[in-house]
């Protein structure tokens, strides 16, 4: 069976895998095809894109929008433009608030004599910078023992340094996607912590804007959840997808196309995608 990953993020976001280097690991695990799907940009594809060519991988335009809908919500998107006029200003005032954000954490820290440079951060690691690379900071200089101990003690919600950031309603993100021809998934459902009643309504809400898939298979599902999503994704006429959230070192415990080592997706799952974006098959 050919597999594929189509939940992976690099260094254009909060992956410590550059997007050729990911190019490279997916070549070596006989992957037929991933989607680069970076946070709220779509800047690692056309490096992706171009690494791929000339072998047998596809590399798929993606995306992943954070949203807020009872909490933090995302939002895939596959065979989007990553040129769309539609999406660029969005994405683009999503980089403004998340730069106001970190500017503000970055001040916090180092008014408790924490040496973590926001303009360092920012030149070492581009316009997308997270809690995640604060964590990796603070490792480095020795102030946690690992990137969830960072997260633990100085950066999650309800932490000194944590600062809120805006995020883009629901209807919205899955508008946007739609709008830059892409295909809008709802990623990892289950880790939204919602009982049923309230996962058939999220569901239902945003497939009233457009939503046209599920994220089925995922790291660290069982055999059961997963059926539980496709039985669920079946009944509500939504696309299965599935795939890792491969971010390199930042999550050390998921392997690209493999997840935490019973992930598999099956490659006609992409061509569900293909035909809704109205790409066609291969």
């Amino acid at each position: 069976m050919k597999r594929i990953d189509l939940h992976v993020h690099t260094t254009a976001s909060d992956g410590t895998c550059t997007p050729e280097e990911v190019v490279r690991l997916a070549l070596d695990e006989g992957l037929a095809a991933i989607a680069v799907t970076d946070h709220d940009t779509a800047d690692g594809y056309a490096q992706a894109s171009a690494a791929a060519a000339g072998t047998a991988l596809e590399v798929v335009p993606g995306i992943e929008i954070s949203t807020r809908y009872f909490g933090s919500v995302h939002i895939l998107g596959y065979f989007i433009d990553p040129q769309s006029d539609e999406l660029r200003p969005v994405l683009d005032w999503v980089v403004r608030d998340r730069d106001e954000r970190n500017r503000k954490m970055a001040a916090l820290m180092a008014a408790d004599g924490l040496p973590v440079s926001y303009e360092q951060m920012h030149e070492r690691f581009g316009a997308v910078v997270g809690r995640p690379h604060f964590a990796r900071v603070l490792c480095e200089l020795g102030l946690a023992d690992s990137i969830q101990d960072a997260f633990d003690r100085y950066v999650e919600k309800g932490r000194k340094y944590y600062i809120g950031r805006q995020f883009l309603p629901i209807e919205r993100s899955v508008e946007i996607i739609r709008l830059a021809g892409g295909v809008p998934v709802l990623a990892h459902p289950f880790q939204y912590r919602l009982e049923e009643a309230q996962l058939r309504e999220l569901i239902e809400h945003c497939m009233d804007y457009g939503l046209r898939g599920m994220e089925c298979r995922y790291s660290g599902y069982s055999e059961e959840q997963s059926a539980y999503l496709l039985t669920l994704a079946k009944e509500y006429g939504l696309l299965p997808t599935g795939g890792s959230d491969f971010h390199g070192a930042n999550k050390p415990h998921i392997r690209l196309g493999r997840g935490t080592g019973g992930l598999s997706v099956p490659l006609e799952v992409l061509e569900g995608l293909r035909e809704e974006a109205g790409h066609g098959s291969l």
